[in-house]
């Protein structure tokens, strides 16, 4: 037997390891069975060149519990080490390798945000073991098994071990403060959190299989039974095969797998493979979202070989893409580093990018294959199209080809599509195109309803990102711009050449100014227009002015102006001067009757825009009944 200190460059570097990362302490295990899997694939190599004479068969990498000796072991069937690979894997490697770690974690600061802490390795085990034993014997049959034991402190011990299969078995003595590592429940829980997807089979236990009954059983007499080895991992996921040998169902049946407790089926799917300039596998999924961008995202995971990291893929996968789920693994993502180190890493912008692209194209392919099953999944896709229009720029080029815009009849366009339906009919004055919208087609029925009589498309824009994109859009493309239905009277949305003649002088206008004025009194969030319209068109109309309400929305949603969130709601009360009834409150000889006739139609206007509530509402239908007495 031989004794010896670890040569490390902190100080008792094992306080430090529970100091530093004791919040993050169940990802030991994690750690061990990465090694495990290591030890095992390297194994494979050298048999796949001939360079190990082994059998290397179906090895799997087994995990025990010993809860009355307080014991955890890690079993492995892979290369296993000799002497001289424990005193430097071991001593030298790994323990000088924990003091780097430790030295940069402690410069980053917890609040940092170390995504992976992938590098701990072996010395991990010491963040729940107060003493751990090596027993591994070398895939060479003339190479005498070593064992190996530290009890938390720099010194350790080695002698000839007995173990005579080749592999390694670590043996961890939990601590009195971790014996929740003992539970069956808790490692269960992280061999599926982190090691669901490792590639060599991880046993933990057994289960009770049913057999088929036997030719000739009757139908009372109990199915056979067996106990095998209860394999928690599946060790070749979807994302690690080639895309041609998978089938729909395969896709679908590994979303299940990834989320089970998710019950509608993804939209559809985007299969990422690439090697070059770096390596990424992966399947993103599209699921049915809602409309709140706050709500979706974490549900990404990231994987390096095939082992969890982290469901925080931020600075990673571009923002706008992180409300979709699935899986991207990668080895040229660096994991113990902070997420800020993250955004200016050149590698992980190229992944970033190279991910939106794949995105963007597989979009434009299923437009182009099935623009009608395309068009029917909008709703459920278009918050993040918008989103990734507003914050990356390569993909608001790219989605021109498949970024759409419905109307309120159902129909869908493509940007030159609606600019070629509406050129004719809603180009102003001054040559621009403007696209009408709405964003409730309940609430603003009657402005609908006013548009359409004119023959003017009108847009349903209602996700909750839309005065960001309106925006984006009149600054990215020529001669256009979004004017809701209710922001002003039609004339006024889309001006021509003719503007129409007032029936009313200027000094009978400011007479009904003032009439209307006094009516809605001191404090009205109302600002009165006169206006010449069409004679058929309603007397009083309610509109929100453009810029002031687009600017309120952006700021509630973030961006826009300063403070625009807080301001109190404004309206425009716009008078058409050519109604008859409007000539009807002006000709009117009794104060009485013309402050009736103003309220009445002010609170019909106020009821077309939804506006009319509670005390006043209630008042509106006593005036109403009076008046068909």
């Amino acid at each position: 037997m031989a004794s010896g200190k670890i040569n490390v460059s902190v100080d008792n570097i094992f306080p430090l390891i529970k100091k530093f990362l004791y919040s993050d302490h169940e990802i030991f295990l994690r750690e061990l069975i990465s090694n495990a899997t290591d030890a095992t694939l390297k194994l494979k190599h050298l048999t796949s060149i001939g360079e190990a004479e082994v059998e290397y068969g179906n090895p799997l990498i087994e995990v025990k519990i010993d809860k009355k000796g307080n014991k955890l072991h890690i079993i492995d069937q892979g290369i296993g080490m000799s002497k001289d690979e424990v005193e430097k894997y071991i001593n030298e490697v790994a323990f000088s390798g924990a003091g780097e770690f430790l030295d940069k974690y402690k410069e980053a600061g917890k609040e940092a945000g170390i995504i992976g802490h992938f590098g701990l390795g072996f010395y991990s085990s010491f963040m729940v073991a107060e003493k751990v034993e090596i027993l591994t014997k070398s895939y060479r049959e003339d190479v005498p098994a070593v064992h190996w034991v530290c009890e938390g402190n720099p010194e350790f011990t080695i002698k000839k071990g007995k173990r005579t299969e080749r592999g390694t078995e670590i043996i961890l003595h939990i601590a009195e403060d971790s014996r929740e590592f003992l539970e069956e429940a808790r490692i269960r829980e992280l061999l599926v959190k982190y090691n669901k997807f490792m590639p060599v089979p991880i046993k933990f236990g057994t289960r009770t299989e049913t057999l088929p009954k036997p030719e000739g059983a009757k139908e009372d007499d109990p199915a056979p039974t067996r106990e095998v080895d209860n394999i928690i991992n599946n060790p070749n996921p979807a994302w690690t095969q080639k895309p041609t040998d998978l089938e729909e169902a395969d896709y679908k049946k590994f979303y299940r797998e990834l989320y089970p407790m998710q019950f509608e089926e993804p939209l559809f799917h985007i299969h990422l493979n690439v090697d070059y300039p770096f390596n990424l596998t992966g399947i993103l999924y599209f699921p049915k979202l809602t409309g709140d961008i706050n709500l979706q995202k974490d549900r990404i995971q990231l994987y390096q070989n095939q082992v969890f990291v982290t469901d925080n893929v931020e600075g990673i996968v571009p923002e706008f893409l992180t409300m979709l789920r699935g899986v991207i693994d990668s080895p040229d993502i660096p994991l113990n580093v902070s997420r800020s180190y993250l955004q200016a890493d050149g590698a992980v912008k190229k992944i970033s990018s190279y991910i939106s692209r794949k995105v963007a194209d597989k979009l434009a392919s299923l437009f182009k294959d099935d623009r009608k099953a395309y068009e029917e999944k909008w709703n459920d896709i278009k918050i993040v199209i918008e989103y990734g229009m507003l914050s990356d720029e390569k993909f608001f080029e790219k989605a021109d080809t498949f970024a759409l815009y419905p109307t309120v009849d159902g129909d869908y366009f493509t940007f030159d599509e609606l600019i070629e339906k509406v050129k004719d009919h809603q180009t102003d004055k001054d040559g621009k195109r403007v696209l009408l919208y709405a964003s409730d087609t309940e609430a603003q029925h009657a402005y609908i309803e006013a548009a359409r009589a004119k023959g003017y498309q009108i847009l349903l824009m209602d996700s909750p990102i839309v005065s960001h994109l309106m925006q984006k859009l009149e600054t990215s493309k020529e001669d256009i711009s979004f004017a809701r239905v209710d922001a002003d009277h039609l004339d006024k949305l889309i001006r021509k050449d003719e503007p129409a003649i007032s029936k009313l002088s200027d000094k009978e206008q400011e007479t009904l100014k003032g009439q209307i004025e006094k009516v809605l009194g001191e404090k009205s969030p109302y600002t009165v227009q006169l206006e010449a319209m069409d004679s058929d068109q309603a007397p009083f109309v309610i509109t929100e002015p453009e810029f002031m309400r687009r600017m309120k929305e952006m700021q509630q949603t973030g961006g826009g102006m300063f403070g625009m969130g807080n301001m109190p709601e404004l309206y425009n009360l716009v008078v058409n001067t050519n109604h008859p009834l409007v000539g009807e409150i002006l000709g009117t000889k009794t104060d009485k009757k013309r402050s009736r006739l103003i309220s009445q139609s002010l609170d019909l206007a106020r009821l077309s825009k939804g506006l009319l509530k509670g005390e006043a509402l209630t008042a509106f239908i006593r005036r109403s009944y009076e008046m068909v007495k």
